[in-house]
């Protein structure tokens, strides 16, 4: 599974805040599939099966394991596949994405009629790996297994809610983790349909066949799912936020409106977390819905909305682009160009962001501006000669359709610089800036990456284009093959102050991307700055 020594190391690069923290609620546990060490074809719907079940009975002692879709969309964005065996420093990588203070890792073996299953916790935020233990029973007994394995895990905590909800039959179960891991929409949809018809009312399938039906565009089916979910479940609420992105989807915006209105009055102010979450993604897409319509007096604005959303949630930068867009859409020029740079404050990557920004800009007479947030939008995407048109023929300072719809009720919005910074109010917020870059350069140095990268991302929000922290946070994406986003960062960085370093990370970049003709269009402009770059000559070298 994975090495000692490589743990380790990693281990020893963490920061642990206390040697007494133990395993409570508040705390985010990351379940990593199991391996299935033998290659038993009858265990490979099992691997992804172990984290499911381990996260429900976790989650139904009070713990706070991660969700599958959270745990998938981690795996996507570091470009691991969801079943394949993974070094523990890997999972270490992928439970620092996710902000997990503890990784679960196992195997799965059949010893003659029995499942085996060992499991153990790797503790990140004390840098200590916990004691193996394990289970066995008939695959007959899967549920109970599993229901063992979370009470030696977590022997202090009892059971205070039902595991993932009424329990399936095990064959239902089986069509249900195949419908989730299955690689063509048209095989997870027979297996999730089997599931649903093996057990009526598993409400989970249903939701599943769902995001299988919105990805094929098939909203009309997909709204059936949604709705085949009774109010007297427990993921009714969540089940009637889809229904309600499937008539968004379908223009059917009156029906729409009413689904996201009753959501958004019904969660109290004590609500938790996770419900007002769900909250400010519903007051999201009611102000989108009105974007779409258009608003009365009676039905409010669309920027009334969106403010609500981005007070429920400042840290979102979707709400905050969406906001700023609607401004824009409504003429109001600064209140456009307030909230978009609020947005790129907290994702400067974002290239509609930009663009939008730049119409506003050109729009208030902010000529020069505007041609800096224009050029640097066409760094990031080759879009915008079609939106361009688009806006010309709608006679609109932007094209319609770049508001961005929430499809997930409790959806995390990710690191949030703005709720860790120091009150910069006694400091000049440039030096401040200054501060936390030299901070996450040493860090970087000393190979920290995800301290860093929380220090970097403080300069970046105290200083959007601060060049060198953008080229640090490529560098530390490169370092985590992250080489998307390393382009992303490091476009910016060029943008704000053009340096051989950085078109060199750039063309590094390129390499990963495998897309050789960019990466010697970069070295090229490298050598042009500085042609003593050993650097650049040699990966030049290297194309050729």
């Amino acid at each position: 599974m994975g090495h000692i020594i490589t743990v380790a190391a990693v281990l020893a690069l963490l920061a642990p805040p206390s040697a007494a923290a133990q395993t409570a609620a508040g705390s985010r546990i990351l379940v990593v599939p199991f391996e299935n060490i033998q290659h038993e074809p009858r265990l490979h719907w099992l691997s992804e099966a172990s984290a499911v079940l381990l996260a429900d009975e976790l989650n139904a002692r009070g713990l706070g394991a991660i969700a599958r879709d959270e745990r998938v969309r981690a795996f996507e964005q570091l470009h691991l596949p969801l079943s394949a065996s993974l070094s523990h420093a890997t999972v270490i990588k992928v439970g620092h994405l996710v902000g997990a203070t503890e990784v679960i890792v196992g195997t799965l073996a059949f010893e003659g009629n029995n499942l085996k299953v060992e499991a153990h916790s790797i503790r990140i935020d004390v840098g200590r790996l916990q004691p193996e233990v394990s289970e066995r029973a008939p695959l007959s007994d899967l549920f109970a297994i599993f229901n063992r394995l979370a009470g030696r895990l977590a022997p202090d905590m009892r059971v205070t809610a039902a595991a993932g909800g009424t329990r399936p039959p095990l064959d239902a179960f089986e069509n249900y983790i195949k419908g989730l891991i299955a690689e063509s929409p048209a095989v997870q949809a027979t297996f999730l349909e089997a599931a649903v018809k093996l057990f009526r009312g598993y409400d989970r399938a249903e939701l599943a066949l769902w995001s299988v039906r919105t990805d094929e565009d098939d909203h009309i089916a997909a709204l059936a799912a949604a709705r085949a979910v009774p109010a007297s479940s427990p993921l009714a609420r969540r089940a009637r936020f889809l229904s309600g992105v499937s008539l968004l989807e379908l223009k059917r915006d009156d029906e729409a409106f009413d689904v996201f209105k009753g959501l958004s009055d019904d969660v109290p102010a004590s609500g938790t977390a996770a419900r007002r979450a769900g909250m400010a993604a519903a007051l999201n897409n009611l102000g989108i819905v009105q974007i779409r319509r258009g608003s009365t007096s009676q039905t409010g604005t669309a920027t009334f909305y969106l403010t609500k959303a981005t007070e429920a949630d400042p840290g979102d930068a979707d709400y905050l682009f969406n906001l700023g867009y609607a401004y824009l859409l409504e003429r109001n020029n600064q209140g456009a160009i307030y909230w978009l740079r609020e947005g790129l404050r907290r994702d400067p990557a974002d290239p509609d962001a930009h663009y939008v920004l730049a119409a506003a800009l050109q729009a208030s007479g902010s000529g020069v501006e505007a041609e800096r947030e224009q050029a640097l939008a066409r760094q990031l995407s080759s879009r915008y000669e079609e939106l361009e048109r688009r806006a010309a023929a709608d006679k609109l300072p932007v094209p319609k359709g770049l508001e961005r719809v929430r499809t997930e009720p409790d959806a995390p919005g990710g690191l949030r610089p703005e709720q860790t910074i120091v009150n910069s109010a006694q400091r000049e917020q440039r030096e401040l800036a200054t501060f936390h870059l030299d901070r996450g350069r040493r860090l970087y140095e000393r190979e920290a990456d995800s301290e860093a990268m929380v220090e970097l991302r403080r300069a970046v929000y105290l200083s959007p284009y601060e060049a060198q922290a953008h080229l640090l946070i490529g560098r530390i994406h490169l370092r985590a093959g992250r080489p998307q986003e390393a382009v992303n960062a490091l476009k910016i960085s060029v943008w704000s102050v053009d340096t051989a370093l950085a078109r060199i990370a750039l063309a590094e970049a390129y390499l990963r991307l495998q897309n050789t003709g960019a990466a010697r269009t970069e070295l090229e402009r490298a050598l042009a700055l500085d042609p003593a770059s050993a650097d650049a000559k040699r990966l030049l070298a290297e194309i050729k």
